[in-house]
């Protein structure tokens, strides 16, 4: 897997590979307000992971999904500036996003 200097230049290489839509954490699904589409975490699938950590705090992190589903073709990009743990957010999808420290 390629490793990115900056999380720019990881959306950028990403959509320019076909990752073409933005997703957002809603509530038990990631949401594509393009094609007004929920994913439930059994509709996506993880292509790669992108860690980026702040230079003073090492808990001021920054990860660059690359999101697929094959059931509807949408290929995306999830950012989340603090990791998946917000209000709101089922277990079920903080599970299938979780990254190992």
């Amino acid at each position: 897997m390629t490793t990115y200097d900056t999380s720019a230049d990881a959306i950028n290489a990403l959509t320019a590979n076909g990752y073409e839509h933005n997703f957002n954490l809603k509530n038990e699904a990631l949401y594509c307000y393009t094609h007004d589409t929920h994913l439930p975490p059994d509709d996506f699938q993880i292509d790669e992971v992108h860690r980026f950590e702040g230079e003073t705090d090492l808990d001021d992190e920054l990860v660059v999904y690359a999101i697929s589903s094959p059931s509807t073709g949408l290929k995306g990009v999830l950012v989340n500036a603090y990791g998946v743990y917000a209000e709101g957010v089922s277990a079920e999808l903080v599970e299938k996003l979780k990254i190992i420290r």
